[in-house]
């Protein structure tokens, strides 16, 4: 499994800061750059809001870290993905497998 990790993505987090009138601004910052292995998983198109949207899911496998949250996405160049799930399959924490919806932020 480590030689699939030939991805270097960075996950990263959603921050919100106040702007001083009440509300809010968000960003996303940077928790760690991880090696990865990505696959896309399947992908369709669909009416919304009178366009086609595309979408991807991508499974991406890091070595096991806590604290990833569906509330996080990872980056990779260009691209993101946003984090739907992320599951400890085997319950040995050496592995943990993100389903990701590929995209703009969410």
């Amino acid at each position: 499994m480590i030689g699939a990790l030939k991805y270097r993505v960075v996950l990263e987090e959603r921050v919100r800061v106040a702007d001083g009138g009440g509300g809010a601004t968000e960003s996303w910052t940077p928790v760690a750059t991880l090696w990865a292995s990505l696959k896309q998983r399947s992908g369709q198109e669909r009416e919304a809001a009178d366009r086609t949207v595309a979408q991807a899911m991508t499974v991406i496998t890091i070595r096991y870290r806590a604290g990833v949250t569906a509330e996080m996405r990872f980056r990779h160049g260009a691209r993101l993905f946003n984090i739907r799930s992320a599951l400890d399959k085997d319950g040995h924490k050496r592995w943990l497998t993100c389903l990701c919806e590929e995209g703009s932020p969410s």
